[in-house]
């Protein structure tokens, strides 16, 4: 299935059911009275999270979605039906904008979280509401009011804990094929990614994160040149970033390509450009075992590199485990600073207890 990471709809929920204005008419009672019930309300339009869904593909097909109207009330103070609810899914990760004003209307980062876009239409009330005293045969109702419409504007950011980086043929594609189940295609040429891929590392017993590989970056991205300045929003999402680097690239060298991915992280954003990244050197394999120290020494200090450094082969998977094994080390200290944190800012906000 292609990736499609934004997409335009229309939804439009349901109106509500008009009153209905009725009299009883029996033969006995000459002067029955109003008995005109209630419309029903129209159905309501929700956005749901679902794991099972990967891309916004399917919305490139059917673009609207429209929830059923209430049935009219009738005689005998019957009410109408109210209609159900339409729920419409979407993937996990999923922005959704009102196309119009521009605003965030919500954000779906949970499986079965649900986000109302557009409520259903109030019901009409029916003559017997209007009689009084005053009023013994009311011919007043009033019919239901109209279901909200909204143009939506929905963009998917995919949620991972750990993110791809690099130019293109890094080998990227390679390492998350080494380390998950997912299948990109791999090939000994640039851009062979076309759009992002997410791979689940399992590390151990109840051990696993995400891991995203996005289409490499070219100098030039953030004005628009390349793929990859297209989906380093995917990034935005993960807590740690991987930085491919090529060793022995075909044109230039190692250094100059880091320095290149890192000025067009920067400008795309300075969020992204301050994001943990760990500096992981691919395809080692190429070069003899008595260079590779050399190499990895002469690259660290001219890039200055301060953070955690690894050599591997993606092809061979030569250090590929004690990578994964690292970043899921990493991963759950974060995840216990996270929940450390959050314990102590409940503890803050919450009224002491005698």
């Amino acid at each position: 299935m292609k990736f499609v990471d934004e997409a335009k709809i229309k939804v439009q929920a349901g109106d509500g059911g008009s009153g209905c204005v009725s009299f009883r008419r029996e033969k006995y009672i000459p002067k029955g009275g109003p008995d005109g019930g209630d419309g029903g309300d129209g159905g309501s339009v929700w956005l749901v999270a679902d794991e099972g869904i990967n891309t916004l593909a399917d919305f490139r097909v059917t673009r609207t979605f429209k929830a059923q109207r209430g049935e009219n009330g009738m005689g005998q103070n019957r009410t109408g039906r109210s209609a159900e609810d339409l729920d419409v899914p979407v993937p996990m990760g999923t922005l959704v904008y009102d196309a119009d004003t521009g605003e965030l209307i919500g954000d779906l980062v949970e499986h079965g979280q649900r986000l109302l876009v557009a409520h259903g239409g109030w019901h009409g009330l029916g003559n017997t509401r209007y009689k009084s005293s005053v009023n013994q045969a009311p011919r007043q109702f009033t019919t239901g009011t109209p279901g909200e419409r909204r143009t939506l504007e929905l963009e998917l950011k995919l949620l991972a804990d750990v993110g791809l980086l690099g130019l293109p043929n890094a080998g990227k594609s390679t390492l998350i094929r080494a380390l998950s189940n997912a299948r990109p295609r791999v090939a000994d040429y640039p851009f062979t990614t076309l759009h992002p891929n997410l791979g689940v590392v399992s590390v151990g017993p109840l051990q696993s994160f995400v891991m995203a590989d996005i289409p490499g970056l070219i100098e030039g991205a953030a004005e628009g040149a390349g793929l990859g300045i297209q989906f380093l929003k995917h990034l935005q999402r993960t807590g740690l970033l991987l930085h491919l680097v090529d060793v022995q690239p075909p044109e230039g060298d190692p250094v100059t390509d880091v320095k290149t991915v890192v000025g067009e992280l920067a400008k795309f954003s300075d969020a992204l450009g301050e994001r943990e990244r760990w500096l992981v050197l691919n395809k080692m394999d190429t070069l003899a075992p008595e260079e590779r120290p050399e190499m990895e020494r002469l690259i660290v200090s001219e890039l200055d590199w301060q953070g955690p450094v690894f050599s591997i082969s993606a092809e061979s998977r030569e250090g590929t485990q004690a990578l994964a094994q690292a970043i899921m080390v990493r991963l759950e200290e974060k995840r216990e600073a996270e929940a450390e944190q959050a314990s102590r800012t409940g503890s803050v906000d919450s009224p002491d207890q005698e």
